[in-house]
């Protein structure tokens, strides 16, 4: 399933990298009828009946996504507070994902109290499993002082965990802490190598973010046709501050550099993709 995330502020700027999702990723087995893709859209009556049934024998999988339909209503009314039965039940049969979402309505409030603490331990409880959704959740916990004592060394622990499983927001916020020195040696070559991870993937706040260190020269070489065409791309997702920032850019540049820049993104992609340094090899499971 597709994560949603608050985003962060830009490098120049930095701020709390809060990174909180909603719909994490699905544990759904693959002999199931009902796939999570389908529990996005609207299930006909007969296939709801059907997760129903299953629900009542414990299937994990089927509570996990009468969860998400009871939450968000998808063909059935909205119904938070079955949606948290489900969520519930299924977590404490060791399904993450379910984890994951019921410590987020702990964290929203819905259907429930508002709970930090309590959205903390669930956060945890899908982290441990391997959950790169939770494991950025549970470190947005601990850079902000919400649910979990302040504590950078362990968001940046968790945020580089999910990294580490390629979550575009993870990454970028791991490269928001090397760039500020939050729980992590201050690097802006490991800040631009997990920045360029996230933005490569499509991450609007990365690419911004990722155009500022090549406008700045900072971990990566001073380059401003590199830094409009991320500045660019970002622009092209609807971002006014990076457009606000292409056109500052566009005024000290040279007509041949503005040229390759927009050639570059007339192209799709930047040439500029040469890393700081290899990627490291993940040693945590994938949840997929």
């Amino acid at each position: 399933m597709n994560s949603r995330f608050f985003p962060i502020v830009a490098l120049w700027a930095v701020s709390l990298p809060a990174c909180v999702s909603y719909v994490a990723e699905s544990q759904q087995d693959s002999s199931s009828e009902v796939t999570p893709e389908r529990a996005m859209g609207f299930l006909t009556p007969t296939e709801v009946s059907n997760l129903r049934e299953k629900a009542e024998r414990g299937d994990a999988n089927a509570e996990f996504m009468l969860g998400y339909l009871d939450e968000h209503g998808k063909g059935i009314a909205k119904d938070y507070g079955l949606a948290l039965a489900y969520y519930r039940s299924a977590a404490q049969q060791g399904h993450a994902s379910a984890a994951n979402n019921l410590a987020a309505m702990y964290q929203r409030g819905q259907g429930v109290p508002k709970n930090l603490k309590e959205a903390s331990k669930w956060y945890r409880m899908a982290a441990d499993q391997g959950s790169a959704t939770a494991q950025c959740n549970l470190a947005s916990l601990y850079f902000s002082d919400k649910g979990a004592a302040r504590d950078y060394h362990e968001a940046a622990r968790w945020f580089r965990a999910a990294a580490e499983q390629g979550l575009a927001v993870a990454q970028s916020n791991l490269g928001v802490m090397y760039y500020s020195g939050m729980g992590v040696p201050k690097d802006f070559v490991q800040s631009a190598d997990w920045t360029r991870r996230a933005a490569e993937q499509g991450y609007m706040r990365a690419q911004i973010d990722l155009g500022y260190l090549y406008e700045q020269g900072k971990g990566v070489p001073l380059d401003y046709v590199a830094a409009y065409t991320w500045y660019s791309l970002a622009a092209l997702s609807g971002d006014s501050q990076s457009l606000a920032r292409m056109k500052s850019l566009a005024h000290v540049m040279t007509p041949t550099q503005l040229g390759e820049g927009q050639a570059r993104v007339s192209a799709g992609a930047p040439n500029n993709t040469t890393r700081s340094e290899p990627r490291p090899t993940s040693c945590l499971p994938k949840q997929r």
